[in-house]
């Protein structure tokens, strides 16, 4: 079953109430804690993951659901796990391994050899896979991540706009502002809701200017809506909207270090596995994916993990 990030509690296109609740009560536990952002190494690293992400993206042509998924885990995985330093390839590592979970999620074909046909780090099937397995134990098996995109439904169905292409565009609009602003730092501090309501305001206020006080009045009157963090949320993306997100995407990209990595000896084998996934409940009643080609039945540490 493709997880969808609309709907990761369930698979079914209308939002019932105690589907919407759950949403709510649910989304901090998908969200990465704020220990990391006064680390100059850990914000180091997720920049060079992020630039590493967005470089698999335009060269591998992922999705942006895919990638978008992996930036959720790199930052959930970050803030929790203890990342020891002098190893600069655990980025590398870390990226393959969160992207190569995502695509499972997605039920995307993905081949570890092309992740790594460029110059760089080259990593075997078993670390790989080892650190795959160090990545979902960390975040507790909630791979079904609860993002922006998940209210996206919930809160149009709130402005009550009778015309179908004015709704679309609206989310189409809000989407692509939560897509370009995904990677900003300063976002990560707020719920996946409140910035999803946020790029819905800022939406709004690109296209329907004339009706953004009554599609704002609409959205503040929510009842699990924090007013007082929704001002702050939107007045920040606001920001990065009028400033231009692509900017985001060049700073990133244009961050990374131009001096060549050297090849470790050992190389992963040139295979494609076609990876399916299943979900089941632990005796936590967390969705826990089994993924095919993941061995699960270790908890593995940065220190039994190898570079090839």
């Amino acid at each position: 079953m493709e997880f969808d990030l609309e709907n990761p509690l369930m698979s079914f296109q209308e939002h019932q109430f105690d589907t919407i609740s759950r949403l709510f009560a649910n989304e901090s536990d998908h969200m990465p804690s704020l220990s990391f952002k006064g680390s100059n190494f850990l914000a180091s690293v997720r920049q060079e993951a992020i630039s590493l992400i967005l470089q698999e993206k335009f060269s591998c042509k992922f999705d942006s659901f895919t990638c978008y998924l992996a930036v959720n885990y790199i930052d959930r995985f970050i803030s929790k796990q203890e990342i020891p330093q002098g190893k600069p390839w655990i980025a590398r590592l870390l990226v393959i391994s969160c992207l190569s979970v995502a695509a499972k999620m997605n039920t995307t074909e993905i081949s570890l050899s092309e992740l790594q046909r460029e110059e760089g780090f080259i990593f075997n099937a078993q670390s790989i896979n080892r650190m795959e397995v160090l990545v979902l134990n960390t975040l507790n098996w909630r791979m079904r991540s609860i993002t922006p995109f998940s209210f996206l439904c919930f809160f149009l169905s709130l402005l009550e706009l009778e015309d179908p292409q004015l709704s679309q565009g609206l989310r189409d609009r809000a989407s692509e502002i939560i897509f370009k602003t995904h990677y900003e730092v300063k976002l990560l501090e707020y719920k996946p809701s409140l910035i999803a309501a946020s790029a819905l305001l800022c939406a709004s206020r690109d296209l329907f200017p004339s009706q953004y006080t009554c599609f704002g009045v609409a959205l503040f009157s929510c009842e699990y809506v924090d007013k007082e963090k929704l001002v702050k949320c939107s007045s920040v993306m606001q920001d990065m909207v009028m400033d231009g997100c692509d900017s985001v995407f060049d700073a990133v990209v244009s961050s990374r270090t131009k001096t060549p990595i050297s090849v470790v000896d050992r190389h992963c084998k040139n295979t494609e596995r076609e990876d399916t996934l299943m979900a089941e409940r632990d005796n936590n009643n967390i969705k826990r994916p089994r993924l095919n080609g993941v061995c699960t039945d270790h908890a593995f540490h940065f220190s039994q993990i190898q570079r090839g």
